[in-house]
């Protein structure tokens, strides 16, 4: 399964390596490295400032994401009022939409109050997108969490609030974890919104902008290789630094969904 991961981004990192206009023909490690590759595509695509913004929409998309969620996910799975499950449902409407026939509409709405070209224009429609896989993971936690809890808690006073505070957020902390390796991925790799709504060189993220890097130098391979390379770095690092806990968070998301 590893090798599934492994083999493209090694092909990849060869043809990144290779001489600049060699012919490249399959997977084979170039002879000469040429590494100064990457600073060249750093450089001549801007990626300082397109990493910049997206990890700007990223950091604002991703803990509001999440708290909403989390409150989202205690409300359907341990508190009982009238028309939860109409209401969880309708919200679940949200994973099954393709939000791509919502991005036309979406950006003249936008544009009418002002958030077009703006990172709120972006980070607020995350945050929306996000909500319903973020709601409906979190339910599936809380639901499989020891109901004996929370009524020892409730029998000792503790409000709502501090059931969840004190109780059962010490027990999600590998769910919230993944939850939120899950958001900042799908946010760092977002590209159609990002790239209808923020149009401004100066704004643009990482996937937008190694799409017009695409267009602007489709014949330099090499450096097309090292951008794709650049911008998956981060990526790659919070699953390094997560995995164990994205793992442990994966297993008790499958418990009860």
């Amino acid at each position: 399964m590893s090798a599934i991961v492994i083999i493209p981004l090694l092909s990849i990192l060869s043809v990144a390596l290779q001489p600049s206009g060699s012919f490249i023909a399959g997977l084979t490690w170039p002879t000469n490295p040429q590494w100064s590759n990457f600073s060249n595509a750093w450089t001549t695509g801007s990626f300082a400032t397109l990493m910049g913004s997206s990890a700007i929409v990223a950091l604002g998309v991703v803990p509001i994401a999440v708290g909403i969620s989390v409150l989202a996910g205690y409300a359907f799975g341990i508190m009982k009022f009238r028309g939860s499950n109409i209401i969880f449902y309708a919200l679940l409407i949200g994973l099954v939409m393709p939000y791509e026939a919502t991005i036309a509409p979406l950006y003249y709405n936008l544009r009418g109050v002002g958030l077009t070209d703006n990172y709120l224009g972006v980070i607020l429609p995350e945050i929306a997108l996000f909500i319903s896989f973020g709601t409906f993971w979190m339910r599936a936690f809380f639901l499989s969490t020891p109901r004996a809890l929370v009524e020892a808690a409730k029998l000792d006073g503790a409000t709502p609030l501090g059931i969840l505070s004190r109780v059962l957020l010490p027990l999600a902390t590998p769910a919230i974890t993944t939850l939120a390796a899950l958001f900042f991925i799908w946010s760092w790799n977002e590209f159609l919104l990002a790239l209808v709504i923020l149009q401004s060189p100066e704004l643009q993220t990482a996937p937008a902008g190694l799409g017009l890097f695409v267009g602007q130098r489709s014949t330099d391979i090499q450096g097309l290789a090292a951008g794709a390379l650049i911008i998956t770095i981060p990526v790659i690092v919070v699953y390094i630094v997560l995995q164990r806990k994205i793992i442990s968070g994966m297993l008790q998301g499958a418990v009860k969904g």
